[in-house]
């Protein structure tokens, strides 16, 4: 008897994984964090906190196999909401997170799906 498992691989696994995560998150934040329409959200932020954070988050989102023990979207964000984060700056997050995954050279289908995860976030992103 021929039996054959089939599992599919993760987004996780398929982007490289946690080192691919961290230097991903690294980018990011430097793109992030030198865009004026938005690096004043960041201000007040623990920079090393939030990275630890979203590197847990993303990991999450992507498949990895571990639990994210963080706040969800819309309790994360409602401060940001509260201090005029609009579409426009979840545009530029989402800009500098495609432009992140082109400069580390993942496949174009790949990115695809990272944008459709981010892009599921908006509306408890922004609390709507």
């Amino acid at each position: 008897m021929n039996t054959t498992t089939t599992t599919e691989t993760s987004l996780f696994e398929k982007i490289g994984g946690m080192d691919a995560v961290l230097a991903a998150v690294d980018i990011f934040y430097a793109k992030v964090l030198a865009d004026d329409s938005i690096n004043g959200f960041f201000d007040t932020t623990d920079m090393v906190a939030q990275k630890r954070k979203q590197t847990a988050f993303l990991a999450y989102a992507f498949g990895a196999p571990l639990q994210y023990t963080g706040k969800n979207m819309r309790d994360a964000h409602a401060p940001m909401v509260k201090n005029g984060l609009n579409e426009s700056h979840f545009i530029a997050v989402a800009t500098h997170l495609k432009a992140t995954m082109e400069e580390l050279n993942v496949a174009p289908e790949l990115i695809a799906e990272v944008m459709k995860i981010a892009g599921g976030t908006k509306d408890d992103v922004l609390g709507l």
